[in-house]
């Protein structure tokens, strides 16, 4: 085996969309990535379809808007969305809370890798990691490669390898859970002419007969199918129980899913020109810890959830979570305890993903009275728009608050920042601005010298912004990397509560305070 003398920061193991998002943040901190790949090429077919939820707005406050509108893709607010088995619908909101922009997942994962490595970010294909060994210091990877195998020594190793990741396993981190009997074919295809589509939206199948738009179970299956486009493309995914785990790598063809959806419903519906295929089991797994040493899992290596559409969202969040913790460790500004911080904050995010997704499997699956009438309650609860926000806000991880010290009980702390519209002595921006570069942000939006003044002691490591907006909701936001809010004063919070709440918080996520601050802060 030759002995490549090439280090780097941080070795990160799968390319998707977790993989290169992590990949990214990491060199927006200035650290220096090294992506390893074991497919030689980028995927063509999309396993994933679309994004959803709150990782649409961190895609925003990163500043690649344009980059997605250039490639067509455009975020907007869904109608409706399929939950357990049913459909619910939001157009009794006068706006939806949910947000998605339909993006296939090759082109998602072509964007990222293009804009990790404008930010100094290797991605190499084609090169599978077949082992590593770690110490208190470093962590050597072995790795296979098109000219032979070669080792890497790094700082740290991030798992995006997967839900079968192998350095997961490597690492001894259990993955406890379960697998789910059901088989889901999922096929994005066209229909020929022969097939006619009706008003109202039901397939009629000459001499078979027709198709519902929707849910409809036998006791052989579930056929689900989603409304027709005017190119006369649809939706189509089939529910089956098997008696063994299925290959998800194995392509799925035309012909399968065809099979399919005749022993479920007893029509053979002729299908052209595929645009995604896909085959997946079910899975309720969650890694019991997120680090091990100098190892850490992200995506579904971390997490594997029952239920389709939050597996990116839930793993490109926890790599926007990790790239600043290792970043502020590689540089020597960690304070202790945050890179643990990572485990806490993104596995309670995880277990909130995987009880609504649960929730969704016991709402989906029987077909009994006592199950017929669980969905029919629930749909009948939804008609309540304080319940149906709810829901939309758990679908979307909008809900989510990472349980972070809060003395005063500020309802934004652990939040998502919102995108508030700011005037300062610049102009007027918005909190996109402030939060593009992935640096902490004081955001002062009253007169408060004396939190600017504490500020001013992690002057160079924590930017200050004073600024101004209407009905504002707190007098000052710490702002993290991640676009979360480590800490919140309330509207006229007395400074005797406020400003040692404040020095808390700088030292908690920070670190210490610089002994000789600089002259001058930077400030936007």
């Amino acid at each position: 085996m030759r002995v490549l003398e090439f280090d780097v920061d941080v070795i990160i193991v799968g390319a998707g969309p977790t993989g290169l998002m992590l990949a990214a943040e990491l060199g927006l901190a200035g650290v220096r990535p090294l992506v390893l790949e074991r497919s030689p090429q980028m995927r063509t077919v999309p396993k994933a379809n679309g994004l959803s939820g709150q990782i649409v707005q961190m895609l925003r406050y990163r500043g690649l808007t344009e980059r997605l509108e250039a490639i067509g893709q455009v975020a907007g607010a869904m109608v409706a969305i399929p939950f357990g088995g049913m459909q619910v619908d939001f157009t009794p909101l006068a706006d939806s809370p949910l947000e998605a922009m339909h993006i296939p997942q090759p082109k998602l994962e072509q964007l990222l890798d293009d804009w990790a490595r404008e930010l100094g970010a290797e991605v190499r294909r084609g090169h599978e990691v077949s082992g590593f060994e770690q110490s208190d210091a470093a962590v050597t990877v072995e790795v296979c490669g098109p000219d032979g195998e070669y080792r890497l020594t790094a700082s740290y190793v991030v798992a995006c390898d997967g839900a079968r990741s192998r350095i997961r396993t490597l690492a001894g981190i259990e993955f406890p859970g379960l697998t789910y009997p059901e088989v889901n074919r999922l096929g994005q295809i066209h229909l020929p002419d022969s097939v006619l589509v009706l008003d109202n939206g039901d397939l009629e199948v000459a001499g078979q007969g027709v198709l519902h738009p929707g849910f409809t179970r036998t006791e052989h299956g579930v056929f689900a199918m989603g409304g027709v486009s005017p190119t006369r493309t649809v939706m189509i995914q089939t529910t089956e129980d098997t008696i063994a785990e299925t290959d998800d790598n194995e392509p799925l063809t035309l012909t399968e899913l065809q099979d399919s959806i005749r022993r479920i419903v007893g029509v053979e519906l002729p299908m052209i020109d595929p645009i995604r295929l896909s085959r997946y089991q079910f899975q309720a797994r969650q890694a019991e810890r997120y680090r091990a040493g100098r190892v850490f899992v992200a995506g579904d290596a971390a997490h594997g959830f029952p239920m389709t559409g939050v597996g990116l969202n839930a793993g490109m969040s926890d790599a926007v979570n990790l790239a600043w913790k290792l970043a502020a460790d590689l540089k020597g500004g960690a304070p202790q305890g945050l890179l643990d911080s990572y485990h806490d904050e993104r596995h309670f995010a995880g277990t909130r993903i995987m009880m609504q997704t649960q929730a969704q499997v016991a709402l989906r699956r029987g077909d009994d009275p006592a199950a017929l009438a669980l969905r029919e309650l629930f749909q009948e609860l939804l008609t309540d728009e304080s319940a149906l926000r709810r829901l939309a806000s758990l679908i979307a991880a909008t809900e989510l608050r990472y349980p972070l010290a809060n003395r005063n009980g500020h309802p934004l702390t652990g939040t998502l920042v919102p995108d508030l519209p700011l005037t300062t002595e610049q102009g007027r921006v918005g909190v996109a601005d402030l939060v593009c570069s992935a640096r902490p942000v004081l955001l002062v939006l009253s007169d408060r010298p004396e939190l600017r003044e504490i500020a001013e002691e992690w002057s160079g490591r924590v930017d200050l912004c004073t600024a101004t907006t209407a009905d504002r909701p707190a007098d000052a936001l710490l702002i993290r990397p991640d676009a979360h809010i480590a800490w919140a004063a309330t509207v006229g919070e007395a400074p005797d509560t406020a400003a040692p709440a404040l020095r808390d918080a700088l030292t908690t996520w920070f670190g210490a305070p610089l002994r000789e601050p600089e002259s001058s802060l930077s400030r936007i």
